[in-house]
């Protein structure tokens, strides 16, 4: 694979650093930070150690997400006609 180098103040190294996670490379925390694209399979189990409450509360969430951002758009697509 190729690399390249760049400079960071200490600050900017010291953010990274703190969001590095064990095991993980400093490309490796970039690319997560910056939403670089995962494979499918990288979510696989992501939920398993969630209780049935604690998933059920995620899903109402993301309901809700989806529903505010769903009024979001429509008032926004009103604006524009």
């Amino acid at each position: 694979m190729e690399t390249k180098t760049i400079a960071l103040d200490l600050e900017a190294y010291e953010v990274l650093r703190r969001h590095k996670r064990e095991g993980e490379s400093f490309s490796d925390v970039v690319k997560r930070l910056a939403g670089a694209r995962r494979p499918l399979a990288d979510l696989a189990g992501l939920w398993k150690d969630m209780s049935p409450t604690e998933f059920r509360r995620f899903e109402e969430s993301r309901r809700a997400g989806r529903e505010l951002e769903a009024k979001r758009l429509e008032r926004f697509a009103k604006r524009r006609t």
